[in-house]
C-alpha cells in the first residue's frame, strides 16, 4: 500500500472539528498542552479514540533531545490502545467501538523491502511519534490495515503490544532453537519483551544489566533463572551457566555503545549477535575477535504485522502476562509535570503508561 501523509504536522491536518487534547513537544525537555482540530479519517483510514499510551525508550530519548530521525516539534506516542470511533467498510472485519493495538510503522509498499516482506526497515518508512505526529491527543487517523482488534485485551495490554512485538521481531530474526541458551543485555521494556518471546521459544534464557532491581523483575514476574549483574564477573557467570560454551544468542538491547561493541565477548564460537537497540554513532569490533567466531552479525528494526499477532496470541491464552510490567501511571493532565521524573533511575520506572481518558 502507497505511503500516505498519516500523522501529518498538525497544522496541516484536515479540519473536522475543535477543541481536541493535545500534547506537543516543542523542543526537549518542553512539553506544551495545546487544542488543536480533531482530524477526518480518508479513504482505508480509521478515526480512534485515544485511550492508553506506553511512554517508550524512543520518547524519553526525545525528551532528552538525544533520539535519533527526529525532529521538533512533534506530537509522541506510538504505543497505543485505542478504540475505533469510525471506519467504513473493510476487510478485516473492524467495526466502530472495536479495541486495537496500533501498528505505528508507516510502510511506502513498494520499496525493495517491502516488495521482499520487510515493511519493518522500509526505505521509507515514517513512524507515528517519531517521523510523524503520534497519539498524545484525543484522536488519530490511521491505516485500518494497521489495526489490530482484541476481543479480550485490556487497553493497558494493547498498549503493550508494539514494544514486546520489537522483541517479538529481533526473536524470530535470531532464528532460535530449543534449548539453546540466549542472552538478553538490558532488561528495560524492550529487552523483557526479548526475554518473554526468547523463553516461549523455548530457550534458556539468560539476563544481563546493572540494576539489581530490574534483574529480579526478570527473575520474579517473566521466570528467568539466570540473571547476571553486569557489575560482577559477568563473563565468568555466564560460563558457569553455559558450562564454558558461552550463549550462542546475544541481544543487546540497550542502545548503549559500550555494551553493544562488548557484547561480541558474550557470545559463543559460532553465534549470532542480534543489535536491537541503537545509538547516534559507530561501533567497531577488534576484527580477529569477530572473526574467529565466524560470528553472524543482525540488526532488528521495528516489527511487523506477524510479530504483533503472536505478541498478542501469547498475551490472548494468558502466557504473557504483562499486568506487573506497568509500574508508573499519569493521566493526561499530569504528564506534563511528571514525565522527567521517569528518567530517573530511582524512580524504578519499567513501563510507564499515560491513562489519557
Amino acid at each position: 500500500m502507497a505511503q500516505r501523509a498519516y500523522g501529518k504536522q498538525l497544522n496541516q491536518s484536515v479540519i473536522k472539528d475543535a477543541d481536541m487534547r493535545t500534547i506537543i513537544l516543542n523542543e526537549p525537555g518542553r512539553f506544551e498542552a495545546i487544542d488543536t482540530n480533531r482530524p477526518t479519517a480518508s479513504a482505508g483510514e480509521a478515526l480512534v479514540r485515544v485511550h492508553r499510551i506506553g511512554v517508550c525508550g524512543t520518547d524519553l530519548h526525545a525528551f532528552r533531545g538525544k533520539q535519533p530521525f527526529f525532529q521538533y516539534p512533534r506530537v509522541l506516542g506510538h504505543e497505543l490502545g485505542v478504540e475505533i470511533v469510525e471506519i467504513g467498510e473493510n476487510e478485516f472485519g473492524l467495526k466502530e467501538g472495536d479495541r486495537c493495538a496500533v501498528e505505528p510503522y508507516l510502510n511506502c509498499g513498494h520499496c525493495i523491502a517491502c516488495r521482499r516482506g520487510r515493511s519493518n526497515c522500509c526505505v521509507n518508512m515514517k513512524v507515528l511519534g517519531v517521523h510523524l505526529d503520534g497519539g498524545m491527543r484525543d484522536e488519530i487517523a490511521v491505516p485500518i490495515h494497521k489495526l489490530h482488534k482484541s476481543e479480550t485485551l485490556t487497553l493497558d495490554q494493547l498498549a503493550l503490544v508494539e514494544t514486546i512485538g520489537v522483541g517479538a521481531h529481533a526473536v524470530r530474526r535470531a532464528a532460535l532453537e530449543a534449548g539453546e541458551y540466549a542472552l538478553v543485555i538490558g532488561a528495560g521494556p524492550i529487552g523483557l519483551g526479548a526475554m518473554a518471546m526468547a523463553k516461549a521459544e523455548g530457550a534458556r534464557v539468560i539476563a544481563l544489566d546493572v540494576n539489581s532491581a530490574r534483574l529480579e523483575f526478570c527473575r520474579e514476574q517473566i521466570g528467568i533463572e539466570h540473571c547476571v549483574n553486569a557489575n560482577d564477573d559477568a563473563p565468568g557467570m555466564l560460563n558457569e551457566i553455559t558450562g564454558g560454551d558461552l550463549p550462542t544468542a546475544v541481544f543487546d538491547c540497550t542502545g548503549n555503545p559500550n555494551s553493544m561493541m562488548n557484547a561480541l565477548h558474550y557470545m559463543a564460537h559460532g553465534g549470532r549477535l542480534i543489535f536491537v537497540g541503537l545509538f547516534v554513532g559507530d561501533f567497531t569490533f577488534h576484527d580477529p575477535d569477530f572473526h574467529k567466531r565466524e560470528t553472524t552479525l543482525l540488526s532488528s528494526r521495528n516489527s511487523t504485522r506477524e510479530d504483533m499477532q503472536r505478541v498478542m496470541k501469547r498475551m490472548e491464552d494468558g502466557s504473557l502476562d504483562t499486568r506487573p510490567w506497568i509500574t508508573h501511571r499519569a493521566g493526561a493532565s499530569e504528564m506534563i509535570e511528571r514525565f522527567a521524573s521517569w528518567l530517573e533511575p530511582g524512580e524504578g520506572v519499567v513501563k510507564a503508561v499515560v491513562e489519557w481518558q
